[in-house]
C-alpha cells in the first residue's frame, strides 16, 4: 500500500479513527507521568532552585512550536506540488496548536528569564526569531479566516508557511549562527555531555514524548474536523444549486 493512498480523505478518516484511542491513551500516560515525575519527584537544582522545573513545560512546547512549523512546511509543499487536500487541511489543523505551543514557550521562557537573567525579555537572536515565528503563525491563521474559497486559501497560506519556515530554522539554530545572546544551547542533543543531568533528563524526555503525543492527538482530531467541515460545505453548495 502506498503512503499517498492516505492522502485520500476517506482512507485518512478510517485510519485516524482506528489510531485515535491509542494516541489518546499514550498522551494521558506519558504526559501525566512525565509532568508528575518532573515537578514532584525531582529535586531542586543547586544553581537554579525550583525554577529549573519549568523546563518540563518550556522545552517540550518550544520543541513542538518549531517542529510543527516544519510539519506545516512539508504539508504545504505537498499541497502545492501534489494538490492533496488532506495535506492542506492537516497544515491548517496544526497551525493553532503550533501557535499555542509558541505562546506557551514564550511565556515560560519569560518566567525563566526574569529570575535567571534579571529581565523578562531580551532581543536575543533566538527569542526574536521565535517571536517572529509566532507572528507568522497568527498571520497564517488570519489568512485562512479571511479567504472564503478553500483552494485559494490553501494556496496563499501554503506560500506563507514556506516563507515563515525561515524563522523556524532560525529559532532552532540561532544559538549556532550567533555566539552572542543570553539564550543557552539545547537542553537535549546528540552529544550526551551537553544534556542536562539524568535526574532531570529522563522525565524531560518523557514530557517531550507526552507533548508530542498530545500534538498528534489534536492534529488528528483537527484534521478530521476540517475534512467533515469541507464535506458539509460541499453538501450545502449542492443543495443550493
Amino acid at each position: 500500500m502506498s503512503f499517498w493512498e492516505f492522502a485520500n480523505p476517506a482512507r485518512f478518516m478510517r485510519l485516524s479513527g482506528r489510531v485515535l484511542p491509542w494516541v489518546a491513551g499514550a498522551t494521558i500516560l506519558c504526559l501525566s507521568a512525565g509532568l508528575v515525575w518532573g515537578f514532584f519527584l525531582t529535586p531542586d537544582a543547586a544553581q537554579f532552585g525550583s525554577t529549573v522545573k519549568i523546563i518540563y513545560i518550556h522545552v517540550p512546547s518550544a520543541f513542538l512550536a518549531i517542529n510543527i512549523y516544519f510539519m506545516m512546511f512539508v504539508t504545504s509543499l505537498i499541497w502545492l506540488i501534489r494538490r492533496h487536500h488532506v495535506s492542506a487541511l492537516a497544515a491548517k489543523a496544526a497551525a493553532p496548536i503550533g501557535a499555542a505551543m509558541t505562546l506557551v514557550a514564550l511565556i515560560t521562557g519569560a518566567l525563566w528569564g526574569q529570575p535567571m537573567w534579571g529581565t523578562w525579555w531580551v532581543w536575543d537572536p533566538r527569542l526574536t526569531s521565535f517571536l517572529i515565528m509566532f507572528v507568522f503563525y497568527l498571520g497564517y491563521l488570519a489568512l485562512w479566516a479571511a479567504i472564503e474559497e478553500p483552494d485559494k486559501a490553501a494556496n496563499l497560506t501554503s506560500i506563507l508557511a514556506l516563507v515563515g519556515s525561515l524563522f523556524a530554522v532560525l529559532s532552532r539554530y540561532a544559538v549556532n549562527f550567533w555566539n552572542q545572546g543570553l539564550h543557552q544551547g539545547a537542553s537535549l542533543s546528540m552529544d550526551r555531555e551537553e544534556n542536562v543531568s539524568d535526574i532531570f533528563w529522563q522525565p524531560l524526555v518523557l514530557s517531550i514524548i507526552g507533548f508530542f503525543a498530545l500534538f498528534i492527538l489534536l492534529l488528528l482530531i483537527g484534521t478530521r474536523t476540517e475534512i467533515r467541515s469541507r464535506r458539509l460545505r460541499a453538501l450545502q453548495m449542492q443543495e443550493a444549486v
